[in-house]
């Protein structure tokens, strides 16, 4: 008996270890959760160029090299150029930390190939050919560490136009391949180039820095399932703790994600929303779609009631600056933060995301038509006053964005359907004015209530 017992209790064992190398515990995604915030950096040899190639504005941005069908020989000697000698982990890590942001994922290699650390499976990284020869990961994940952010790493999973053994199927066979260079697409194989690159790179990254928060995987492209499988179980296997996106492919991964748009509704699954601060992912000096500090904490406001998070993309230049736009927009976005954190952190979706002033609120925007894989923000930019609400403990949480007016009424709040019991304003001291009826929760706007971004929190005690 003592050894039936013995072999259960190893075979309880063995099934709580596999459960925790194939699934974050939901401590584990915790902070994720709670966090809501996170800075997205694009940064890489298509920096250096600044939205020109051979004298003129080149096409594609990042994906410049896929568009203009550069020679990997011509390409690579970009890095001949790339000194980035302003690049500073510690400015960039300390500037999310004050913005309000809990996390940072960086390009650590991108659809072009191109390791952005020092890589052994690849002299074809940043260490190997550049003259500066440093590594950026290393120097990162000390700021992160210094600072409390959790370090992710973004990798190109099913694109890399420096291999010759990856195929594509966007929007139609090899529609994303490097062709000029390789052009035998039927002879490429997936498998050697996820043997001989992939797994060895992300071994790499989970091995190299410390703790890695995030896997943030793009493009799967012609990964199979057997394949994403394997590497979801090398991933938990180095790190157990690390948080995988859904683009690791065939429905594998702990969050979705939600590029360039928000989603219409609330969703039930953890979810996230990168956005670019600008009109494109990485530095162009032509790019001048810079959005307003009130616009970016518009969308935080909206994607955290939705249940999300808010990946904002920062593109440092190929000195390794971030863009003055973008400091200004940080700073701009933590003075907001360090007045109404409290409804951003841990916060959930309530039973009604929004409300409008007149009508019902636009709730996202329609998906562009035709395929687009850059210039693609297709978020609204319209600055309109609605309500949004959230809750946590016992708390609802009523977000007056772009608000002008003097009064606020709640509709949803009205005395059919519930009652208030107190009402304050995040960032204010004293008592606030207001009163509820059927009509809905009247509430006086403050006349001290000045902020260089018009979007007031109201903590409601029901």
């Amino acid at each position: 008996m003592k050894r039936i017992l013995i072999f259960c209790f190893t075979l309880v064992c063995c099934g709580n270890l596999f459960a925790q190398q194939t699934n974050p515990s939901s401590a584990d995604m915790q902070w994720w959760k709670d966090g809501k915030f996170g800075l997205f950096v694009h940064w890489g040899l298509y920096s250096v160029t600044a939205g020109d190639w051979k004298g003129k504005p080149s096409k594609g941005n990042e994906h410049f090299m896929l568009y203009e069908r550069i020679p990997v020989k011509e390409y690579a000697k970009i890095a001949d150029d790339f000194n980035p000698v302003k690049f500073d982990a510690d400015a960039w890590v300390k500037a999310a930390k004050n913005a309000g942001m809990k996390y940072v994922v960086f390009t650590s290699k991108h659809h072009d190939g191109y390791a952005m650390y020092q890589s052994a499976a690849s002299d074809y990284n940043i260490v190997k050919t550049t003259k500066w020869g440093r590594d950026p990961i290393k120097e990162l994940a000390a700021a992160c560490k210094k600072y409390g952010l959790q370090l992710g790493l973004y990798y190109s999973l099913g694109r890399d136009w420096e291999d010759p053994d990856v195929p594509t199927n966007w929007p139609e066979k090899a529609g994303r391949s490097n062709t000029w260079d390789f052009p035998d697409e039927d002879g490429k194989v997936f498998a050697r180039y996820f043997e001989r690159k992939v797994k060895p790179q992300i071994k790499e990254l989970l091995s190299n820095y410390g703790p890695i928060g995030i896997l943030w995987f793009d493009t799967p492209e012609l990964i199979n399932k057997a394949q994403s499988t394997e590497l979801e179980a090398l991933i938990r296997k180095i790190q157990p703790k690390c948080i995988i996106n859904s683009r690791i492919g065939n429905g594998l991964g702990d969050y979705l994600v939600s590029e360039q748009q928000i989603s219409a509704s609330k969703l039930a699954k953890p979810w996230e929303a990168c956005i670019t601060m600008s009109g494109k992912w990485s530095y162009n000096r032509y790019d001048k779609a810079w959005k307003s500090p009130e616009l970016l904490v518009r969308q935080l406001v909206e994607i955290v009631c939705k249940g999300g998070n808010f990946l904002l993309n920062v593109n440092p230049d190929g000195q390794g600056a971030l863009p003055a736009q973008s400091l200004t927009n940080l700073e701009a976005i933590g003075k907001w933060m360090d007045i109404n954190k409290e409804a951003i952190y841990g916060v959930q979706p309530w039973t009604v995301t929004s409300e409008s002033v007149a009508g019902p609120v636009a709730e996202g925007i329609k998906k562009p038509s035709g395929l687009v894989d850059t210039d693609n923000d297709n978020t609204a930019k319209s600055i309109v006053p609605d309500l949004y609400f959230s809750q946590k403990k016992g708390l609802v949480y009523v977000y007056a964005r772009s608000w002008k007016q003097g009064e606020i009424l709640v509709k949803t709040m009205n005395t059919e359907k519930l009652r208030v019991r107190s009402v304050s304003v995040l960032g204010l001291k004293g008592k606030v004015d207001w009163k509820q009826d059927a009509s809905g929760l009247a509430i006086t706007l403050p006349e001290k209530m000045t902020s260089e971004i018009p979007i007031y929190v109201f903590k409601i005690t029901l």
